[in-house]
């Protein structure tokens, strides 16, 4: 499938303003909507919200990758946001979270969800991609780092 490499600038934000983990949810789904990907920005936000009491997705090294399956979205969406000042995510490792991978699927996409969730994992565990990530200023750079 290789969604990263279907990534587009107008669903990229850097930096990300919020500065909890509502908030980043919150402004994640709203960069899908401005980009015209999805419609109803609450229910997704609640949806995301539900998958995050359930467990926090914020990982290690300052990955987070909040994710749903949602009925508000047709196909495999996805959304980044970099706050380089990091987040506190409830990380499993505790620390803040800098790096976030937006992935919204419909309830019937389970394939195409959880291979998506793999590319992440995947890529992200290059130090090398999160520090050029960390140092990106402009979402046609993140483009570019997936694109390589």
């Amino acid at each position: 499938m290789a969604i990263l490499e279907r990534i587009e600038e107008s669903v990229i934000k850097i930096p990300l303003a919020g500065t909890s983990k509502p908030e980043i949810i919150r402004e994640l789904v709203t960069i899908l909507r401005d980009a015209g990907k999805i419609e109803d920005v609450d229910s997704i936000v609640e949806a995301v919200a539900s998958r995050e009491a359930l467990c926090s997705t914020g990982l290690d090294r300052g990955i987070a990758v909040p994710h749903a399956k949602t009925t508000a979205v047709p196909d495999l969406t996805l959304a980044i946001g970099i706050a380089p000042d990091g987040v506190d995510y409830e990380a499993l490792d505790g620390e803040p979270s800098r790096f976030f991978f937006l992935i919204l699927a419909p309830p019937d996409q389970s394939g195409p969800h959880v291979q998506a969730l793999s590319e992440i994992a995947k890529a992200t565990q290059s130090s090398v991609l999160l520090r050029m990530l960390a140092a990106a200023k402009t979402p046609a750079e993140v483009v570019e780092l997936f694109m390589d």
